[in-house]
């Protein structure tokens, strides 16, 4: 397709997994998760009842660390028939607190691009997840100072961005999200008649995943966060 991002005055950086690692930390938290409850199920079926959990609990609790340490002590609980003992549920709300102390990585390229665009273009955050560990996230990342505007939100469907942008006053035409979720970053934003760029990251969240049949031609898929340069005039 022809890309012609002319118009755009505004662009919108998702944040885990765009501007820095994140979902690895959540990889290795399920590998020691499966190990705490290898006594009761194969990992296969903790990591399938896990993932159950969080699906279930998802209207509860939302994303983010904090729900995924809840889910995954319930699913410790089911899992054992109840039976798990406090040392393995210490365990597991230790497992979150060294996920929220996890020092913030950025991804090669991320600063470089920022500072290119950050003259010509408003830059804003829309990500979405805990709102204390978001703001903590960005704030460890030194990024902050390159965003006009940070937003957290409860979810990343086609209503959240359009409330948004309205809000901003952002014209669609004028807007283009990056980001590295097909179903949270990018299909969305296509569908309210705005652009994005996906940046795909090495491992992805179940959840996030979508059919082919979901999948258009109206958006471009980089390697790397730095050609996203290639159209933009910085």
């Amino acid at each position: 397709m022809e890309i012609d991002f002319s118009t755009i005055k505004v662009i919108g950086f998702d944040a885990d997994d765009t501007l820095w690692v994140n979902e690895t930390y959540f990889r290795e938290a399920e590998e020691r998760f499966a190990e705490l409850l290898d006594g009761y199920e194969t990992k296969n079926k903790i990591d399938q009842e896990l993932f159950k959990m969080e699906m279930q609990n998802l209207e509860r609790y939302g994303y983010g660390i904090k729900a995924f340490v809840l889910s995954m002590i319930e699913s410790a609980m089911e899992l054992s028939n109840h039976k798990v003992s406090n040392v393995v549920l210490s365990k597991i709300l230790d497992i979150g607190k060294e996920m929220l102390e996890q020092p913030v990585v950025l991804l090669e390229g991320v600063e470089t691009v920022l500072q290119k665009l950050q003259s010509k273009y408003r830059l804003i955050v829309l990500t979405k997840g805990d709102l204390l560990d978001q703001e903590r996230k960005l704030e460890r990342s030194g990024l902050k100072k390159y965003f006009h505007h940070v937003e957290v939100l409860s979810d990343k469907k086609e209503e959240n961005y359009k409330d948004l942008l309205d809000h901003l006053q952002i014209k669609t035409s004028e807007f283009l999200m990056l980001g590295n979720s097909l179903k949270s970053d990018v299909l969305p934003i296509i569908k309210i008649g705005a652009s994005a760029v996906h940046i795909p990251f090495h491992t992805t969240w179940q959840h996030e995943m979508v059919s082919e049949e979901e999948e258009t031609n109206e958006y471009i898929t980089l390697n790397k966060i730095e050609d996203v340069l290639t159209f933009l005039k910085d």
